[in-house]
């Protein structure tokens, strides 16, 4: 083959190309989009949102929820917002809006290509984290006991007995101790996290959990729940579980818990006055050991209250 026909069989082969694809059709010219929703929502830069935006198409809502931290304002937020394909959201995303005026709430206009429109409302639902600052420990309290149903249950403060603690380091020492809570962020599923220090007070002691009477006892396992010194903290508002993360990377969860009275069964109750921090134990039935200290600080330990009272 000479170069004259190469080049000729060349430019034909490029005609083709350019006719088969130059020839097809757009599926969606002609089409037009009747979409007219909010398909996601954030509130921009400067703020902390918890979880994704809520959509909800049939109300034509989106809920978001934000963390209020000391720099939020609510009248200057520039959100980012992903309409329909095809359609314009009014005003548009980027745009800076004022959700205080409207208590928290803003309508959006999303019009589609066909000219029809929908009113968006936007609820913002501003969220505070009720555990930073700074607490001091003021009781620990256990509910405990084989058989509560028969009277073998009880709820006990653990400094009620010293006589059953070591003399220099038992439950007393924890009582100048104080828990400092701080705010690192929050996660894509919406948890917030943070550091704590258990600080150890005056005294510079944490206490040694050991049930000193016959059979002598280790039970950190049950009280030394919060951890000593430094720490990491993450909290699930959907189900209430506060999780306390040691410097070791062990961890416990509890619950954090405001003012208010738990009823426990047969006769049993707890009346928290400030806030406390709630653990779910495990111990075993003894009905050997049944009425006993040893039973109920032991062998079957059920729940346990580390009470604290918030400084102003």
């Amino acid at each position: 083959m000479n170069l004259k026909t190469y080049k000729a069989g060349f430019a034909a082969y490029l005609i083709l190309v350019f006719t088969i694809f130059g020839c097809k059709k757009d599926p969606y010219k002609g089409v037009e989009s009747n979409e007219k929703s909010i398909e996601n929502f954030s509130m921009g830069t400067g703020f902390t949102q918890i979880g994704a935006a809520v959509v909800d198409r049939a109300a034509g809502t989106v809920k978001v929820k934000v963390l209020v931290e000391d720099n939020t304002d609510f009248s200057k937020v520039k959100p980012v917002i992903q309409q329909s394909y095809r359609a314009t959201v009014s005003p548009a995303s980027g745009s800076e809006v004022n959700f205080l005026a409207g208590n928290y709430k803003y309508n959006y206009t999303v019009t589609a290509e066909t000219g029809e429109s929908r009113e968006w409302e936007v609820i913002v639902e501003p969220f505070t984290e009720t555990i930073l600052g700074t607490y001091d420990i003021t009781g620990l309290v256990l509910y405990g006991g084989t058989g509560p149903e028969y009277g073998g249950g009880a709820v006990l403060s653990l400094t009620s007995k010293p006589w059953i603690w070591p003399v220099s380091d038992g439950p007393q020492v924890e009582l100048d101790n104080s828990i400092t809570f701080k705010l690192t962020g929050v996660t894509p599923t919406g948890k917030t996290t943070g550091t704590f220090v258990n600080d150890a007070g005056a005294d510079g002691k944490y206490a040694n959990f050991i049930y000193t009477p016959d059979p002598k006892t280790d039970v950190n396992k049950f009280y030394r729940k919060i951890p000593k010194g430094e720490g990491k903290w993450e909290r699930d508002y959907t189900n209430d579980i506060l999780t306390l993360i040691a410097a070791d990377g062990s961890s416990v969860n509890c619950s954090f818990l405001g003012p208010g009275t738990e009823d426990l069964g047969n006769k049993q109750t707890k009346t928290i006055v400030n806030n406390a921090f709630a653990f779910s134990l495990n111990g075993n039935d003894d009905w050997s050991a049944i009425y006993t200290d040893y039973d109920k600080f032991v062998k079957k330990p059920r729940r346990y209250w580390v009470e604290v009272k918030k400084r102003n």
